[in-house]
């Protein structure tokens, strides 16, 4: 048996020899056409109705049917074919889409050139604001309703709304997210200056500059030359590529299927201080029925990835001491205690050398995978032997376990130490304080309150006195173990259902996608790949808690980009990718978006 049907095996109960949870669109429609084959006489109808409710099996035969739609027909195991309904305008999106953006491609780069050519560190607000003014206008040349949301001492959001076009009357709501600020530069270490943005032939800093104004309009991209600048890959390649779609919509004459919002943030990078006021602020405007967060890379392979659900992240700064004053060690070493040694016996008390973490009782909250998690993972491709290589590393932790497994589990990083001095500065002194960043990574139902409870509770018993402040001197010569912990604030986990409604429909249309652009191109995967869960961290719960609305990322830029480090870039193919990725989801969801 193969992976994919031990998985719906585990998902339906293992008897059901129907995949019409769509692991791929080829694949669920030609298993469906034998089943309806094989089982003739009664055993199909049997199985579904024992596992599956009416509603939940009406509901995936109609997205699988409209998942064929999209297709544009298909003939099905045994020569049974089943043709799409008569809808030119969508059946072939995805080409027309294409079509559009190759006829217009210089313009979308230089698009984007302008847009990375505008400073974008949250915290210079005049460059800031004219990012936003410039979008709002962006989204207003295209019809779209749109204004600034503003919240004091918070740079602007952006807001635009454009209606469905396929059904006036749709009640769907789709939020499409981006930001546009960026993490800051140190210009010097960057091979250009990361405000111009600059078209190279490759990923080395030594590529080729390819200049757009000498390209004619008539000569071909190449789609694995990169863009080179500050956000352009994280986050203004999936806005210009939502720009993009939109135009290569309204040239086809193909409608919206869903009602749009979009929703540009900036101060993303610098951790949305005011996202949770400017969200309660204004969220009588931001009613939706999903968001889709446009944020983030392709997994590493460069497949497609749907990912649903962001680990949480809270750090903590620990400082310890010992004499008030740097101490010889010839006449004072072995009798002045060491800050800098007992610093790693206390890392090394909460983390072993496999990344699991000690502290008693730290994974009694996390929240155990379902069938549908655990078969996501599994039809992942492997990447590890490959990323190893790629890192130079010769082993990862616990025994080369799958990366994909070590993220759904909650982590602690040590993010940099300091005591003393090293190298040439080298001194023979005990030092009189150490330092650690210590940075968890949180999974669902494991909250920031918990990992400081049980962070409490674990230096207690190892006999520590804990403070949040600089110590006084009497506090110093009282307790003889006294450490300084400084939280930040942190936030949870989010994940939303991989089997839900809006989950399924989402994964029909974009496997449609993947399976239309491996069509075009002669070959490739049929299917995006699920994620439970992105290994980095975004603030989606206060969407969750103050919307209330499900959330799920749909990423597009290449996964080494170089993302918050210098020489951030875009390959050129993940532009075009998205744009087809973007519109035809646009087009396509509110179709096949079945309620329960």
């Amino acid at each position: 048996m193969s992976g994919n049907r031990r998985a719906d095996a585990r998902l339906y109960g293992g008897q059901c020899p129907v995949q019409l949870r769509t692991f791929g669109l080829h694949r669920g429609v030609r298993h469906l056409g034998s089943a309806l084959e094989e089982n003739s006489a009664g055993p199909y109808n049997q199985c579904m109705n024992s596992i599956l409710s009416p509603n939940r099996l009406v509901r995936r035969v109609r997205i699988l049917c409209a998942a064929v739609t999209l297709a544009g027909g298909m003939t099905l195991a045994g020569g049974m074919s089943v043709q799409a309904g008569a809808q030119p305008a969508e059946s072939d999106a995805v080409a027309k889409i294409r079509a559009h953006r190759q006829a217009n491609e210089t313009k979308i780069l230089r698009d984007l050139v302008d847009l990375v050519s505008i400073p974008n560190f949250a915290e210079d607000g005049p460059n800031i604001r004219r990012n936003a003014e410039v979008l709002m206008a962006q989204l207003q040349s295209r019809g779209a309703e749109a204004t600034l949301l503003e919240y004091p001492g918070s740079p602007p959001a952006v807001l635009g709304t454009l209606p469905a076009t396929h059904d006036p009357a749709s009640k769907k709501t789709v939020v499409l997210y981006a930001h546009y600020d960026g993490q800051p530069v140190s210009a010097d270490l960057w091979a250009s200056a990361p405000y111009v943005a600059e078209i190279r032939t490759g990923p080395s800093a030594g590529a080729e500059v390819v200049d757009l104004n000498t390209l004619g309009a008539d000569q071909s991209i190449d789609p694995e030359w990169r863009l080179y600048g500050r956000s352009a890959s994280d986050d203004k390649a999936p806005i210009v590529a939502m720009f993009a779609a939109i135009d290569a919509l309204t040239a086809a004459g193909i409608d919206r299927s869903v009602n749009l919002k979009f929703f540009f943030e900036g101060e993303e990078e610098r951790g949305s201080p005011h996202l949770g006021d400017m969200l309660e602020a204004h969220k009588g405007r931001l009613d939706a029925d999903l968001w889709l967060f446009c944020d983030g890379p392709v997994h590493q392979s460069r497949r497609q990835q749907v990912v649903f659900g962001v680990r949480g992240v809270m750090g903590v700064g620990v400082t310890l001491y010992g004499p008030n004053r740097p101490l010889h060690s010839g006449h004072y070493g072995n009798w002045a205690p060491n800050p800098a040694a007992r610093l790693a016996e206390l890392i090394a008390s909460m983390r072993d050398g496999e990344g699991r973490i000690l502290i008693d009782g730290f994974y009694d909250q996390v929240r155990p995978l379902g069938a549908a998690d655990r078969a996501a993972i599994e039809q992942a491709p492997p990447i590890d032997e490959e990323l190893r290589r790629d890192l130079d590393i010769a082993r990862s932790e616990n025994n080369n376990a799958p990366l994909l497994e070590r993220i759904l589990l909650p982590a602690l990083n040590v993010q940099g130490l300091s005591a003393g001095m090293v190298g040439e500065r080298a001194q023979n002194a005990v030092p009189s304080v150490a330092h650690a960043a210590l940075g968890f990574r949180l999974v669902p139902d494991l909250l920031p309150e918990d990992v400081r409870r049980l962070v409490k509770a674990h230096l207690v018993t190892l006999g520590f006195e804990i403070v949040h402040e600089a110590p006084t001197v009497e506090q110093l010569r009282t307790h003889p173990k006294l450490v300084r912990l400084d939280w930040e604030g942190g936030y949870r986990a989010t994940r939303t259902a991989l089997d839900g409604p809006i989950s399924e429909a989402l994964l029909t249309v974009v496997d449609a996608v993947v399976a239309a652009q491996s069509t075009l191109a002669g070959a490739g995967p049929t299917a995006a790949l699920r994620l439970p869960l992105l290994g980095g961290s975004l603030p989606l719960y206060l969407f969750e808690e103050i919307l209330g609305t499900p959330l799920v990322v749909l990423p597009m830029v290449n996964h080494d980009n170089n993302q918050h480090a210098p020489n951030e870039n875009l390959r050129i193919q993940n532009l075009w990718d998205g744009i087809e990725l973007y519109g035809a989801t646009i087009a396509e969801l509110g179709k096949v978006w079945v309620n329960p």
